[in-house]
């Protein structure tokens, strides 16, 4: 079972292994978050635990298979199933009524996305999404990658901006300016998943950022009026 760690990073769990959920779980393992993968085919399950250790082969999506599976102590669920419409709708309610924070579920089509936010939980359509993505690393060569998994939740990797250079943590204060959180420092290859306020930014680091679009386009605007 997967527990949640004493140190309280954020912590994610992936239910489904396709395109958008394998890509998805590399991008997240990359930044070294806490992650939970769950997916019926036992070859994508072996796969993916090249990555992360946290990788589980669960047959049946129901509630009961779910919460052996530890998914309830995530901070945050992401269903990646779209093609199965009725298999993504029933896992989606089953997490939704686990209580997990935020719920975040792909849908194929507008109508399929309206049941899912009945249900509960905040949609992605992943090729309008891959729209947006592009057009964000196009925008600024700082940006690397860019994943909109909601309106009000986002990944960012991102190059340091020369401004931030020098500088803790606490003294560029993103939370606080924009309200984003830095999930991961990576620097020569090592990444730093626990954030100490009094850590000064150095000029090859790259950072894993989270938070809403809307405080990413500000960080963006912060930094291009540098």
């Amino acid at each position: 079972m997967f527990y949640k760690s004493k140190k309280e990073k954020m912590t994610y769990g992936i239910v489904g292994l396709g395109r958008f959920g394998y890509a998805l779980a590399v991008e997240l393992a990359s930044s070294g978050t806490e992650l939970l993968v769950l997916d019926r085919d036992e070859e994508k399950v072996r796969q993916i635990r090249e990555i992360t250790e946290n990788a589980m082969v669960v047959k049946n999506l129901d509630k009961k298979s779910l919460t052996a599976a530890g998914i309830q102590n995530c901070d945050v669920a992401v269903v990646c199933i779209g093609e199965q419409l009725d298999t993504s709708i029933l896992t989606t309610l089953n997490l939704v009524s686990l209580k997990i924070p935020v719920v975040i579920s792909k849908a194929t089509s507008v109508e399929h996305g309206e049941i899912l936010e009945k249900l509960g939980a905040e949609v992605v359509y992943p090729e309008r999404d891959m729209a947006i993505r592009l057009a964000h690393r196009l925008e600024t060569s700082k940006v690397l990658d860019y994943i909109q998994l909601s309106e009000r939740f986002n990944i960012s990797k991102l190059v340091i901006p020369e401004k931030m250079a020098g500088k803790t943590v606490l003294e560029v204060n993103l939370r606080a300016r924009f309200g984003l959180n830095i999930i991961g420092i990576e620097n020569d290859g090592d990444v730093i998943q626990i954030i100490n306020p009094d850590y000064v930014f150095r000029q090859q680091d790259i950072l894993f950022i989270a938070g809403s679009k809307d405080g990413l386009c500000r960080l963006s605007e912060w930094v291009e009026n540098a």
